[in-house]
């Protein structure tokens, strides 16, 4: 008998060998410590590439006498390296015992010559953490195979900075990962308020991925990213370092803020008002003011002051104070905000139905959160929602959509990626982002029309008979089931047939459950 071909071995990616490196750091440093080890590595590889390149380019154009000059670098959104911040520097001194402190050095250097990074780079963070030398060594060695430059057209740096993040939040589980939005959920929200053009903000902006996603969007639809500038807070000072990071390393410039801060207690945007706001605070935040704080902050202003025991409704105040004329805004919330009522919230979500902010709602997958297994929705507010005309992209012109809320339940999509996680697919984020252009009017994605199970357009008068709730499940009804021929009396007879077989077994396991307690001295 001919053996059976073994099946090919599957080949792993750049990234999970990376991976597989960096994972042997685990043991040795603290899962929440170890990202910011690994990604600082890749960072400082990433800059020492561009820099090299910046500087062969110097010498093509016969310009050597300026190799050493920061403004041929800061020109080119180059960072200038010294010496002893250069890759090749660390990785030959990677077998040494000082290797830790030889890294905190560089980055020190790197930071102290760029203005733009100022609070971006960990501090003395090798050095204190006792980092196992060969480890580190193999993890230097790991990371200088990847050359971050090569390909143009590929961002090979902003993959593995990515991979990383999302294999971090992974790990770390819940109570980690809250500088991680899923890269499904973040792709969704961006293909809905499409930012062509103008000014995006994220309140709690976490590692970033917001801005990183409305600047692919751009990219991918031809548009031009100076028409964009970004503006984001964060208040977790690693976190905060993580973003500007993110961004550094992606060439992307964004104001974040001079510190990293608290943004109900230290708005570092005061005057912004925002075109796109995109956000994913953190779920149900409790005690996040005092009861005699922030009371008459004008955020709140013309509605009830959000509740202490839980910050959603304070985010949505915060984030409709910001929002342009024709602004839109689309963020994540726990399920529960769609229909609570606690401590003065429903009289806030009824103020804002009878305020006509509320574009769009949608109910998502469970499991899509690496950090918490709590269903969560989305929100989409805008305060304009008369005919609108979209400059430089008419097919996405609004139409006019005053009084109506878009409801769509999107529960049953999504695809598992492993035993605990599910991500939207491509073609999931394309039917839903359709399905709200469609409606909005936009004539690329043709007409709109109600589908029973998946989406409804909803007249405000509809969801005030429903107490204002918000819940899409409550307003696009039951799926249609497909006929499948077989004739009711049939299929009754069949299911009472089943139902009676099922009657007698459970019978006789009664009788032997009673025999058996019997025997046990237990009997009735």
């Amino acid at each position: 008998m001919a053996r059976k071909p073994a099946a090919p071995k599957k080949q792993k990616s750049f990234e999970q060998n990376l991976w597989d490196t960096a994972d042997k750091l685990r043991g040795t440093v603290e899962s929440s410590e170890y990202k910011h080890v690994v990604l600082s590595l890749i960072f400082l590889k990433f800059t020492c590439d561009k820099f090299e390149e910046r500087k062969k380019e110097l010498i093509a154009e016969g310009q050597e006498a300026y190799i050493d000059m920061v403004e041929f670098y800061a020109m080119k959104n180059v960072f200038y390296l010294p010496e002893e911040s250069r890759w090749s520097y660390i990785q030959k001194q990677a077998k040494q015992d000082d290797i830790a402190v030889k890294i905190d050095t560089a980055l020190h250097t790197v930071e102290k010559n760029n203005k733009s990074l100022r609070g971006a780079l960990p501090d003395n963070y090798f050095s204190r953490l006792g980092l196992d030398q060969a480890k580190l060594a193999s993890l230097i060695d790991s990371i200088d195979n990847i050359d971050t430059v090569e390909d143009k057209e590929e961002d090979v740096v902003g993959r593995v900075y990515e991979y990383f993040l999302g294999k971090f939040a992974a790990t770390e589980g819940k109570g980690g990962g809250e500088f991680y939005t899923p890269k499904c959920v973040v792709n969704l929200i961006a293909e809905m308020i499409e930012p062509y053009k103008g000014k995006i903000y994220d309140p709690c902006c976490g590692s970033g991925g917001m801005f990183v996603q409305s600047v692919k969007f751009v990219e991918n639809h031809q548009g031009s990213t100076k028409d964009i500038s970004i503006y984001g807070q964060e208040q977790t000072g690693t976190t905060y370092k993580l973003a500007k990071m993110n961004l550094a390393i992606r060439g992307i410039a964004g104001n974040l803020g001079e510190v990293p801060a608290d943004t109900f207690f230290k708005d570092q945007h005061e005057d912004l008002k925002a075109d796109f706001i995109m956000a994913n605070p953190p779920f149900n935040l409790k005690e996040w003011r005092a009861d005699t704080e922030l009371t008459d902050d004008p955020r709140w202003d013309g509605y009830e002051t959000p509740p202490t025991g839980n910050a959603n409704y304070g985010w949505i105040l915060h984030m409709i104070s910001k929002l342009s004329e024709n602004g839109v805004a689309g963020f994540v919330l726990a399920n529960g905000s769609m229909s609570t009522n606690t401590k003065g919230e429903g009289e806030i979500r009824q103020k804002m139905i009878e305020n006509d902010l509320v574009d769009c709602m949608i109910a998502l997958p469970g499991q899509l959160f690496y950090t918490t297994q709590i269903p969560v929705c989305l929100w989409f507010l805008t305060k304009n929602k008369k005919a609108q005309v979209v400059e430089g992209h008419t097919d996405s012109n609004h139409s006019d959509r005053q009084g109506e809320t878009l409801f769509i339940d999107a529960r049953n999509m999504g695809t598992m990626v492993d035993r605990t996680h599910k991500e939207l697919t491509s073609d999931d984020i394309a039917e839903i982002a359709r399905t709200y252009h469609a409606w909005r009017g936009e004539e690329k994605d043709c007409e709109y029309e109600d589908v029973a199970g998946f989406c409804r357009a909803t007249k405000l008068e509809e969801i005030k008979a429903n107490d204002y709730v918000l819940t899409p499940g409550r307003y696009v009804g039951a799926a249609e089931i497909e006929d499948d021929g077989v004739p009711f009396e049939e299929k009754m007879a069949d299911l009472s047939q089943t139902l009676y077989r099922q009657m007698i077994e459970s019978e006789k396991l009664d009788a032997v459950i009673r025999e058996n307690l019997t025997g046990l001295g237990y009997g009735g």
